[in-house]
């Protein structure tokens, strides 16, 4: 018996290996993707916890809606995906004067 380990992968051919990188990247994918949609589902109950105070925490509200959409098939399309741009550029701006008055 030896305490030293072997790397299966150096032994395997290179189909086997590709086969094996690529088990491994699904993996991580699928861990991340439920990570993520945990995070969401979390930010989500913060949001709806309580109603907005002032029209800065409203245009938070709406830009983090704004961006899950535009994520989605249906918010893909150029015209939509310029129009939530828009908006988002308007909030930016409009905070910025907001916080500065």
């Amino acid at each position: 018996m030896t305490d030293r380990t072997i790397d299966l992968d150096q032994r395997r051919g290179l189909a086997s290996q590709h086969a094996t990188e690529l088990r491994r990247l699904v993996s991580d994918v699928e861990a991340n993707e439920e990570a993520l949609r945990k995070r969401q589902e979390e930010v989500e109950r913060q949001l709806l916890a309580r109603p907005a105070e002032s029209w800065l925490e409203a245009a938070d509200k709406a830009r983090y809606l704004l961006g899950r959409y535009a994520a989605t098939t249906t918010g893909g399309d150029a015209r939509t995906r310029t129009l939530i741009a828009a908006v988002l550029q308007d909030f930016d701006r409009l905070t910025a004067v907001s916080s500065v008055t």
